[in-house]
Parts: C-alpha cells; sequence; structure tokens
C-alpha cells in the first residue's frame, strides 16, 4: 500500500518536474544552470560539459557530467529533479554507441571527441 502511494507521488512530482528538464543522453553536452547559496546572498553558476551517464531512479534519478578546463577534468552528478536546478540546456547532441561513457576519464585533447549527431529522429 506504501509502495504504491510512493509511486503515485513519484509519478506526479516527476510529470510536473520533466517538463523543465529537455530530453539528454550520455554523449551529449549540455549546459547545467545550478543556484549557489552563499550565506544571505544566491547565485546561478554554470556547469558544461559532456554528459557520462544517466541513471534512472524515480525522483532519485542523477545524472554526471564532465568538464575539461586548462588540462584538468572534473566530474559533478546532479540530480535531475531537484531544486537547485535551475536548467539544463543541451548544446550539442553526440552520438555515441554506449550508454556510460566511463572510458572518457582517461582521455584528453583530441582523443576526447565525440562526433555529433546531425540526424533528425532525435528530439
Amino acid at each position: 500500500m506504501t509502495k504504491n502511494l510512493l509511486s503515485k507521488f513519484e509519478q506526479k512530482h516527476i510529470a510536473e518536474l520533466s517538463k523543465q528538464t529537455p530530453n539528454f543522453r550520455a554523449g551529449d553536452v549540455v549546459s547545467v544552470l545550478v543556484k549557489i547559496v552563499e550565506g544571505a546572498t544566491s547565485r546561478i553558476q554554470k556547469f558544461e560539459g559532456l554528459v557520462m551517464r544517466i541513471k534512472n531512479r524515480g525522483l532519485g534519478s542523477t545524472f554526471t557530467v564532465k568538464k575539461d578546463s586548462h588540462g584538468e577534468s572534473t566530474e559533478r552528478t546532479f540530480l535531475k529533479y531537484s531544486p537547485m536546478i535551475d536548467g539544463i540546456e543541451v548544446v550539442r547532441r553526440g552520438k555515441v554507441r554506449r550508454a556510460k561513457l566511463y572510458y572518457m576519464r582517461t582521455r584528453t585533447g583530441k582523443a576526447a571527441r565525440i562526433k555529433e549527431d546531425t540526424s533528425k529522429k532525435r528530439v
């Protein structure tokens, strides 16, 4: 009984929040706008990088973004339906054959490039 109520609650909130998030997959380059609260002030910070993985777990769904800057790579995991995410924009669609791109952790420079998906079938 409680599992059924919980799943109904999750489905209702996911339907409400999924209107704000675009469809993206592993291999896409996304720009995540994150609310940062420092004391009494708050600001929005942009984190742009490659989506390495997506984990679908209802309201607990997460995605990991890898950003390379100045020779250092940073991975950050975000909750997909978090109130701290102000917005997600798909910058570029990538064409990959895997769902989890862990092999990209060791690649830098030209080896870390992913072909752009120019097909019209992806929405």
